[in-house]
Order: C-alpha cells, then structure tokens, then sequence
C-alpha cells in the first residue's frame, strides 16, 4: 500500500471553557479604583452647613432629590442628581425649579444653607421654592461633632 504522507493522529476536542481569572483581576483592579475616586467626585458649593441634632430625613430611592444652595456670598445653585449649577439670580433659580418640579410627582427640595449667609436670604429663598411649586422645604444640615 502507498502511504498519502498524511498520518492520521487523534483530534483533540475542542475546550468549552472559559479562563474567567484575567477578568476577576481587572474587575478587582477596577473596583479598587472606583473606592478610591468616588469619594473625591463629589461637586457642589462649598457651603459650611449649621449643626443640628435632628433626626435625617427619609429620602425616596427612585427620585433624585432637587438641592438649592446658597452660599456665605448669598449666591444661589441648583443640584439635581450629580449635576450642579452656576451661580444664579432668585428669579431664574425659581424657573429652573418649576420646570424641574413640572414633572415630577415627588415636589419636595432641599435647601443647603451656609450658616453664615444672612437669614433673610434663605426666607426668601425658600418663599420662592414654594411659589415655584415645591410641596415640601426641608434644610440640609451637619451632625455635630462629639
């Protein structure tokens, strides 16, 4: 018999698996790095908030709550979500919350005041909150120390 040169050897078959580690590695490299940099992604206006021994308050889950801020300079910024603002004047500050509050069921807004900004600022502010439709006024504050 002539032989064709081509020898017959066992086929292997073929491997059905995954190597998942190289991706458990990059997902814990990642994870770390996310610990590490989300506490320093957080924006806003600097305000120095007033301490209270109030209870906190139960925010609901599904809705991003609506922050207006005034800082020491009796400026004002609306945060939504992770989304701030420039400084504003009151008028425009109270057409950004009605179109905000528009359309939502959920018309409660918080307001972060810094303890030094003038009283009647934040009066004001918050008779404005409640002409452009908020429900409810709630003011953020700072556990004290000790």
């Amino acid at each position: 018999m002539k032989s064709t040169g081509i020898t017959s050897t066992p086929r292997r078959k073929p491997m059905a698996e995954i190597n998942v580690v190289p991706y458990i590695d990059v997902m814990l490299v990642l994870l770390v790095i996310f610990m590490v940099t989300a506490p320093m992604m957080t924006q806003g206006v600097k305000v120095d908030l007033p301490e209270t021994t109030a209870d906190p308050m139960q925010a609901p889950k599904d809705v991003e709550p609506v922050i207006v801020s005034v800082d020491a300079n009796g400026a004002y910024y609306i945060e939504i979500g992770d989304k701030g603002s420039d400084p504003m004047p009151l008028a425009t500050l109270t057409e950004q919350v009605n179109k905000v509050l528009s359309g939502r069921s959920q018309r409660d807004v918080l307001v972060r005041g810094d303890r030094n900004v003038d009283y009647g600022t934040v009066v004001r502010l918050m008779a404005a909150l409640q002409s452009a439709g908020a429900s409810s006024v709630g003011l953020i504050t700072e556990e004290p120390e000790g």
